[in-house]
């Protein structure tokens, strides 16, 4: 149903009911979603809460995932895709935008674009995809001091820190500044790039009692797993990040070969989503019935 009706729209906060998912003993499945078509068929699905990547919010902008982009680009993508999914969204949040007061900024901005968790990462700028090398790693006790800061500007967002030290610094690095993060106020870890399940492992064991987030990216450092074998390995959440670009980008990749090679699109027909399937996806009969029932023709006498 349309969300221009209020009695549509969630009574709690996005954040209240992320942790609510959360804190439920099954692991909490979050697809990444682009942008807001692809959450409505992501909800269609089944799922409950969503994930915005950096990274394919910023490809499909046609730009490299290196931080340039800002809170308010981001804040347009997490309006777009709560308006339409109205389902809990945990946002890509990269470095902050900047130290403490940024990072505050970015809190409230993304809280009020409607977010209900954000994750924070302990990179410099400009940072990069955590399964790349080289990465360059901000002082742990300055990315303790920005958890903190986040955890003292949000009013219910869920604030997950990521740490992408394993590369560096090693678990035992990953897993310190982990210890330090949680202690600043964060609500869960992100312990990015593990390259093998017995680190996934050994990180669940040295912090009980901690939510875990594992991000299970194609083409990437971490073995492919499903959500029931990060479930046992203690995991609270799953992030499929890219997912949905990748695919729509290489759909489309065929639709314009095709155009080029063809002259048309008649090849790739079966292949499409149809007007009567987009209709449904977006709900335009509903929006339809909802203007009918308040604005009526006046015919003139």
């Amino acid at each position: 149903m349309p969300y221009l009706i209020a009695s549509n729209l969630p009574g709690e906060s996005a954040g209240r009911r992320f942790r609510t998912l959360l804190d439920r003993p099954e692991i909490l499945q979050l697809p990444g979603a682009h942008n807001g078509m692809a959450a409505l068929q992501a909800k269609a699905a089944g799922f409950e809460g969503l994930y915005l990547s950096g990274a394919a919010m910023t490809a499909s902008m046609g730009l490299p995932d290196l931080g340039i982009i800002t809170v308010d680009e981001v804040a347009f993508f997490i309006r777009q895709i709560v308006r339409a999914s109205r389902l809990p969204l945990l946002v890509d949040g990269d470095t902050g935008y900047g130290e403490a007061l940024n990072v505050m900024h970015m809190v409230r901005a993304f809280e009020e674009a409607g977010a209900g968790a954000v994750h924070l990462e302990d990179q410099l700028l400009p940072k990069k995809c955590g399964h790349l090398n080289d990465k360059k790693l901000a002082d742990a006790r300055d990315m303790a001091a920005k958890v903190a800061a986040a955890a003292r500007a949000r009013r219910d967002l869920v604030i997950v820190a990521r740490t992408d030290a394993a590369a560096s610094e090693g678990l035992d690095g990953a897993i310190a500044r982990a210890k330090l993060y949680v202690e600043a106020g964060a609500d869960a870890i992100f312990p990015e790039a593990l390259t093998s399940i017995e680190m996934f492992r050994a990180v669940a064991e040295a912090l009980p009692g901690v939510k875990l987030l594992a991000n299970m990216t194609e083409f990437g450092r971490t073995p492919y797993q499903t959500a029931a074998e990060f479930e046992a390995l203690g995991y609270s959440m799953v992030i499929w990040p890219v997912s949905s670009l990748r695919v729509a980008n290489k759909a489309q990749e065929k639709l314009y070969a095709a155009i080029r090679r063809d002259g048309g699109t008649q090849a790739l027909l079966p292949e499409m989503q149809t007007r009567a399937e987009l209709y449904d996806a977006i709900g335009l009969h509903d929006y339809e019935a909802l203007d009918a029932s308040i604005i009526k023709t006046v015919v003139p006498a």
